[in-house]
């Protein structure tokens, strides 16, 4: 089974990005965020067409997230039951045998603001629920957009982005929590090129300068880690015309 993420950053804009990458690529699960689409808009007859079935939970210009699998979806979740939120940044479903779970965490905007108090609110929740899926399910992938740098390796520049947000101690901190559920990042798990990032600032040429940040991540329980062969980013969709400013990260599971 092969299992990827990718913020695509409007599927509208990028629906026929991800179709032809889904026709290059043979992968089982894609999780998707940033959808910025409502649910009366998603494209669903596209996506069946290609061969996927799909759950999504959307809204108008901000955020949505979505699951694309060749096998049926079942036990579909749309957001925290344990925290009350209007935005849709969460959607679980089950998997032959594995709980997928499609995360976009809050991006937090700067540490001195509401949206950083916001992401590590959230943060805290989404620990408490994903240490609840953990105890029913032994094989739990949690996939996504986690707007998180975990170490300094994963930052083109640590020095000029130190304690801000995306790298500073406390985001750090709350991601290291939810590893400690017994979640393992799965791209560590193997040797990786030096200066690997997931998304690049559209901006002063980042992606051409590789000034990136690996904030995308697949996270897996133990039983998962036992499976898992692979991990690689695909740098390709990101050369594409008009991409999403993300690449796709995809994990293989034997």
């Amino acid at each position: 089974m092969k299992i990827a993420t990718w913020n695509v950053n409007s599927l509208n804009v990028r629906l026929t990005h991800v179709l032809k990458w889904l026709e290059e690529n043979p992968i089982d699960v894609l999780c998707i965020q940033e959808t910025k689409l409502t649910d009366d808009k998603f494209p669903v007859a596209a996506i069946e067409a290609a061969g996927y079935h799909v759950a999504f939970s959307g809204q108008k210009t901000y955020n949505g997230v979505a699951i694309l699998s060749k096998l049926p979806l079942a036990d579909v979740v749309k957001n925290n039951p344990r925290y009350e939120d209007a935005q849709q940044r969460i959607l679980a479903a089950t998997i032959d045998g594995v709980r997928i779970v499609c995360a976009y965490v809050p991006n937090g905007q700067s540490v001195d603001s509401d949206k950083y108090e916001y992401k590590l609110g959230w943060l805290s929740a989404f620990h408490d629920w994903i240490k609840e899926e953990a105890a029913v399910h032994p094989q739990l992938a949690v996939l996504g957009d986690y707007n998180i740098a975990p170490e300094d390796r994963d930052v083109h520049d640590p020095a000029a982005w130190e304690g801000q947000v995306l790298v500073s101690d406390k985001e750090r901190a709350a991601l290291t929590r939810l590893l400690d559920i017994g979640l393992t990042d799965s791209y560590r798990l193997f040797e990786q090129p030096e200066k690997s990032f997931s998304w690049w600032d559209y901006r002063a040429l980042g992606f051409r300068l590789n000034k990136g940040l690996r904030i995308d991540h697949i996270l897996l329980s133990q039983a998962l880690v036992a499976r898992c062969s692979a991990c690689v980013i695909d740098r390709a969709p990101r050369k594409w015309e008009q991409p999403s400013d993300h690449a796709p990260v995809i994990a293989t599971l034997d």
